[in-house]
């Protein structure tokens, strides 16, 4: 199959995806490297599709018709609050889309984490340490900002105030 057909392929896998695809999977899927399918996926990002790169692989965004909302959180924390930090937005009712910094050389730095689970969260912090890598924000002294999906205000409400009591939230 030539890179056309391949990339076409990709869209439909991950149309019909019911969870994030590996480049790792959908390489060895089509018979070619996992590098072939990260140089497809900034093909098809440049060509107008928005393609989310997450820890646990390729996803579409979901077309969502419920009332869901989204709000921007500021805050500050060390490696050892990650996990507190994440658990308290999901455990609410959150899903935290992204997390951003802003770098003093590159501007906007921004990652896709799309964690709505304790699972996820789990999976996430395993390929951190087992990367031997450290969260984006430990080039700004801890200081990110977080977007995040909740139901309803309520429910970010609830989420401000446990991060506020822990010490991360940094504005209200």
């Amino acid at each position: 199959m030539d890179a056309k057909e391949r990339r076409g392929r990709l869209l439909e896998k991950l149309k019909t995806a019911e969870q994030p695809l590996t480049g790792t999977r959908l390489a060895k899927e089509l018979g070619v490297s996992r590098q072939v399918i990260v140089t497809d996926f900034a093909i098809l990002r440049a060509a107008g599709n928005v393609i989310y790169a997450t820890p646990q692989g390729y996803l579409l965004p979901l077309v969502d018709s419920s009332k869901s909302i989204k709000a921007t959180l500021a805050c500050k924390h060390g490696q050892d609050e990650l996990e507190e930090e994440l658990s308290i937005i999901v455990d609410n009712g959150g899903k935290v889309l992204d997390v951003i910094v802003d770098h003093s050389l590159y501007g906007e730095l921004k990652a896709n984490l799309m964690l709505g689970s304790r699972r996820e969260i789990g999976e996430f912090l395993h390929k951190l340490k087992d990367g031997k890598a450290e969260q984006l924000a430990s080039i700004t002294g801890g200081v990110h900002l977080h977007t995040i999906e909740i139901p309803n205000e309520e429910v970010l409400s609830k989420i401000k105030e446990e991060l506020k009591g822990k010490g991360i939230l940094m504005l209200s």
